[in-house]
């Protein structure tokens, strides 16, 4: 199947995908700091670039979009119709690419938290309540070596 738009505009449409500062990550980081969390930003150091780090409870956030990160289930993680080949191996290997990072910031000792842009999308409540599950279930700093599954 075809594009149903010029190539020309195709570009433009890509190029203004930002990757960092989307709008389900500034949902989240402005409920996250209302809440009295403090957090840095895309740190560089840690494998994945993640999106929110919480350094005081040694843990990370990413915002992950679903088409880009292949959200298992999701109806926006289609996959394109034009360009087949190109597109399925470019979000295989993003999909693969957050499995390692995952396990590295694992074997760092870091908790590992995936936020999908349709939960965020979806539900007002999601906000309230991931922030209610990050304060109650990551483990305070004086307990560093308690592990919680937070999501699948």
């Amino acid at each position: 199947m075809t594009d149903s738009i010029s190539p020309e505009r195709r570009s433009r449409n890509m190029a203004a995908i930002r990757s960092i500062n989307t709008k389900p990550e500034l949902m989240l980081r402005k409920a996250l700091h209302a809440a009295g969390f403090r957090f840095r930003l895309h740190r560089k150091d840690l494998p994945g670039r993640p999106d929110i780090v919480l350094p005081r409870y040694n843990t990370v956030i990413f915002v992950n979009g679903c088409f880009w990160h292949q959200h298992p289930g999701c109806k926006f993680a289609r996959n394109p119709q034009s360009h087949e080949a190109f597109w399925k191996a470019k979000l295989d290997r993003n999909v693969e690419r957050d499995k390692c990072n995952t396990a590295e910031l694992d074997d760092l000792g870091w908790k590992v938290i995936v936020v999908w842009e349709c939960e965020l999308r979806d539900s007002t409540d999601f906000l309230a309540s991931l922030v209610n599950l990050i304060r109650n279930e990551i483990p305070k700093p004086s307990h560093p070596s308690t592990s919680v599954q937070l999501f699948s």
